[in-house]
């Protein structure tokens, strides 16, 4: 199974309630941090590769016909080339939103980690931000610097920017697919995202 799509956005810009959108429109399983949490070799795969191993994307999602959010979303510019055929997807919001949700998520569950080769740790603190998530002028620098990375990297042909709120619509265009009879998700699990970097 090859992935069909790839989100590009950070943690805390919609991704989860875009990974069951994508479930509900036939692109799952969708690969998300929660993946790596309920699954001890995928922790074991990407802290690997959090430590510089070489990428094997085959294994790495085997399994997932898309993924979103931290820590495939890292890697956006190597998988937008290995997955040519794969539509890109940048959720968004504002930068000042989305750092009051990841200073009370995200960062929350990486203060509390002590394990240095987790993935909040290893990954989004020192690789994402520079070993400077606590500094807000530093991570909402990072973000703006992603968003206009994705934007200015993929043909506006095969990107979306999905912002918060946009619903079924645009995303269901983009990929083709007819808009389900249900309400577009809705998912904000701050203790799960607490719990996640922590541990992972």
């Amino acid at each position: 199974m090859a992935i069909k799509v790839i989100g590009t956005g950070f943690g805390r810009t919609g991704s989860d309630s875009m990974r069951e959108a994508l479930t509900i429109l036939g692109f799952g399983p969708c690969h998300h941090m929660f993946e790596v949490m309920a699954n001890d070799d995928q922790k074991r795969l990407w802290r690997s590769l959090a430590k510089g191993a070489a990428p094997d994307w085959n294994q790495l999602f085997a399994g997932y016909a898309s993924c979103v959010d931290w820590p495939s979303s890292h890697y956006w510019r190597d998988l937008i080339e290995f997955y040519p055929d794969a539509r890109v997807i940048l959720t968004y919001r504002s930068p000042e939103s989305w750092w009051k949700s990841f200073e009370k998520t995200i960062l929350a569950g990486i203060s509390q980690s002590t394990d240095q080769e987790s993935l909040g740790l290893a990954l989004i603190s020192r690789q994402v931000f520079g070993g400077r998530p606590h500094d807000r002028a530093n991570a909402i620098a990072v973000y703006a610097a992603n968003v206009r990375a994705v934007i200015a990297t993929v043909p506006s042909s095969r990107l979306l920017v999905h912002n918060l709120g946009d619903g079924w619509e645009p995303l269901c265009l983009h990929l083709g697919v007819s808009v389900p009879n249900q309400s577009y998700p809705n998912r904000n699990n701050t203790k799960d995202f607490q719990s996640a970097l922590a541990q992972n």
